[in-house]
């Protein structure tokens, strides 16, 4: 049997089809263009069955179809609740789907199939909770517990970026202050090297970058280990930040595993993943018990989320 995973970006749409073995074998990209809900449910359905055709599947072959959404779900109902970037408010995208093959259809927010995808393809099988963290634009967080995605009451939980780390702290675009995204994502490390950099116009950070407009999210980790002060203040306050959050995580839910995924997460582990280690271990209760959660890099990448959605309907 295969599984289709289609993961519903700002402005493509991926789909995946995965096998029993949960790999990709095959996929499809196209833009994300829609005049309404009806029509983009169509879309999503016609994605599918061209994905099964083109590749030499039978429907009879494909097990379910899951869909990742960036926003809030219903998946008993088959709705998306909301979306962000994308005008969608209730869409009934199971119904709309249903109409052109009637397979399956299980729906997850984009984070959590991340989280899904890299819970199936973890080294260790017999694990039941794993949270994975993007460091991106924002922080993106999936929480997988007992083995299912833990989406709350309402769709709406693992929303960990805006757990507030700073009282009163920088303006945060949920409209609270101090959250956690505002200092531990890879724009908020671009911001925070930014402004080292016009603090210190000695700085390594300035010949290496060519000018401030060019500053990146491995900027201060570059510089840091050439040796630049003001870029090792950066990195030490950032990863100060990072494990704020991620002990927080830990004290509440104490997972076997912690994912980091995004571009930051491609730092080398003596950068990032040992200092977050040391970190986090003297942060969190616990630390006399024989187990602690494990803090690694994630690996599927961008391939996380069409993985995840296509195995949906595995703990449903």
């Amino acid at each position: 049997m295969y599984y289709i995973g289609i993961d519903v970006g700002g402005t493509n749409l991926k789909a995946g089809l995965v096998d029993e073995n949960y790999k990709i074998v095959a996929t499809k990209k196209m833009p994300l263009e829609f005049q309404s809900m009806e029509q983009m449910g169509q879309v999503l359905a016609q994605m599918a069955m061209d994905l099964v055709s083109e590749n030499g599947v039978s429907r009879d072959e494909v097990a379910c179809v899951g869909m990742g959404f960036p926003g809030p779900v219903d998946n008993k109902a088959g709705v998306v609740i909301k979306t962000v970037n994308i005008p969608i408010r209730f869409m009934p995208v199971a119904e709309i789907f249903h109409r052109y093959w009637d397979v399956p259809v299980y729906l997850g927010n984009d984070a959590d199939c991340a989280a899904l995808g890299e819970y199936y393809h973890y080294e260790d099988k017999n694990i039941e909770s794993l949270i994975l963290v993007t460091l991106g634009t924002g922080i993106g967080t999936g929480i997988i517990l007992n083995g299912k995605i833990h989406s709350g009451i309402n769709g709406c939980a693992g929303e960990g970026g805006h757990i507030t780390i700073v009282h009163g702290g920088e303006e945060c675009t949920c409209g609270r202050r101090g959250c956690w995204e505002r200092y531990g994502s890879a724009t908020a490390l671009v911001r925070q090297t930014k402004r080292a950099m016009e603090s210190d116009p000695t700085s390594k950070m300035w010949e290496m970058t060519g000018g401030i407009e060019n500053a990146g999210g491995r900027t201060a980790f570059e510089a840091a280990r050439a040796g630049d002060a003001a870029a090792q203040a950066v990195v030490e306050q950032y990863l100060d930040y990072l494990a704020d959050g991620l002990a927080n995580f830990v004290n509440i839910f104490q997972p076997e595993v912690i994912a980091l995924g995004g571009g930051v997460s491609h730092e080398k582990d003596e950068s990032l993943l040992l200092p977050l280690r040391e970190r986090i271990s003297t942060m969190c209760f616990g630390r006399e018990a024989q187990r602690h959660t494990t803090l690694v890099k994630a690996k599927l990448g961008n391939d996380a989320g069409i993985i995840g959605a296509a195995l949906l309907g595995l703990k449903q």
